[in-house]
Parts: structure tokens; sequence; C-alpha cells
């Protein structure tokens, strides 16, 4: 039976005032703080291992990731029994469509929260199956046999163009007036192995620190609070969120 050692941890950063992020963990929400704990998956049968940057520059970011976040927490809680794979991400488009309509018709009712968005990143566990997601520029790592591979493909401009001209200027979102909203999916189940080590991160990780210095973070075994803090002593422009997901 596989076992996770998770840590999780959300900063505001250097900069700015409010932290439009949030993290999820099974029945834990996170934001301002850090949280630790053990699940043993096969024990719990569903959860969400997740991560929502608020869009920044728009109004309510940190009500955009919340919202999300806590809407998937219930949305896969309620899932019947008994989905297989094409099943599950009929089920997440779906889901993707109502949650895009919840958060637009937030901001239609209240100004101050017009086209508020957020990205999402995540793993997820179904009875026995395992999937990874992401809409946006937040992204999931893998560290494994002392290598690191981004498995998330960033929904930016910067990822469209190849350059870096166009910081922060994202092409696939929940929220922010984003009509053709989409959600990378794949399931994963034989792919998770002991002694894998999963990031999850929002981008004011990887804005801040380079790849090199995170696969050298996973290899000295760092928890998420020393991610966020690497951020921080470089600048911590943005808010930093990372979670950590050992596999024993």
């Amino acid at each position: 039976m596989k076992k996770f050692i998770i840590t999780a941890a959300s900063h505001v950063g250097c900069i700015r005032s409010n932290n439009e992020d949030m993290i999820l963990v099974w029945d834990r929400f996170i934001r301002n703080g850090s949280y630790s704990t053990e699940i043993c998956p096969e024990s719990i049968g569903r959860f969400a291992i997740a991560l929502a940057d608020g869009m920044g520059g728009h109004n309510a970011g940190e009500v955009a990731s919340e919202e999300t976040l806590s809407n998937l927490h219930f949305f896969l809680n309620d899932m019947p029994m008994g989905l297989s794979v094409s099943d599950m991400n009929e089920m997440m488009v779906v889901w993707l469509k109502s949650i895009n309509n919840i958060i637009e018709s937030r901001g239609l009712s209240n100004p101050s929260m017009c086209e508020m968005g957020t990205t999402l990143v995540g793993i997820l566990y179904y009875e026995h199956q395992f999937y990874w997601i992401n809409c946006g520029d937040s992204r999931l790592y893998r560290f494994r046999d002392g290598h690191l591979t981004q498995l998330s493909t960033d929904h930016s401009l910067n990822n469209m163009t190849g350059t870096t001209k166009h910081s922060n200027v994202i092409t696939n979102c929940i929220g922010a007036g984003c009509r053709s909203s989409f959600l990378d999916m794949y399931e994963f189940t034989n792919d998770v192995l002991a002694g894998d080590t999963y990031i999850i991160c929002s981008d004011g990780l990887n804005d801040m620190v380079p790849d090199p210095m995170i696969e050298s973070l996973a290899a000295h075994g760092c928890i998420a609070n020393d991610y966020c803090q690497a951020a921080v002593e470089a600048g911590g422009y943005d808010n930093v969120s990372v979670c950590v997901v050992k596999v024993e």
C-alpha cells in the first residue's frame, strides 16, 4: 500500500499585500500558512491535492481560488462509484463548465469580483485511479531518480511563442472571462512509484527559482516551506505556494 508524505505552504511573498493562492490537501485548505500530513490513498478512496492561483491583476482572485478548490473537493466526493477512466474525464469536463459558470455569475452579481479567475493544478485520486489535472500556468513536477520533470504544460503566451516577453500572460484559466477553458487530464495510476516526489506550485515559485535549483531542493528532501523560502529570498515578487508529495 502506497503512503503519501505531504507538506504544503502558502506565502504572500515580499511585494503583494494579499495572497490569492490556495492549496487543498484532502479536506484541508491552506493559505498564509503551512501544513503537513500523511495519507494512505487506498484507505480514503478519493481525494484531491490541488493548488489554485487567483488571477493577478483581476479582482478577487482569492475568492476564485477558494471557490474553485472548495467546489472541486465536494464534486469529487459526490461522484458516483464505479466510474471508468473515460467517465471520469467526462465528469471533469462537466465540472469545469460548472465552476466557470459559478465564477462568472459571482462576478456578474458583484462588480468588485468582475473577471476574477484562477489557475488549477493537482492530483486526483478516485477508487484506485490516479489522475493529474492542469488549467493555466501553475505547475506539476515529478522528481524521480535524481531528475526533475515538468509533467504539466504551461497554458501561457510564453509557452506558445517560445519567448519570455509575455510574463504572466496565460491562455487558459477558470473564470476571468475565459470562454474556452479546458482541462489537461491524464490517468497515471501505473506510473506512481515509491520514491517519487511530486511538486505542485504556483508560478511564484518557478518565476523566482529556476528548475535546476528546484531539482536541487528536491534532491535534498526539502519540504514545502523550503521552496517558498527560496522564492522569497530570490525576491518574492508574487505569492508563492508549494505542495510536496513524497510517495513511500
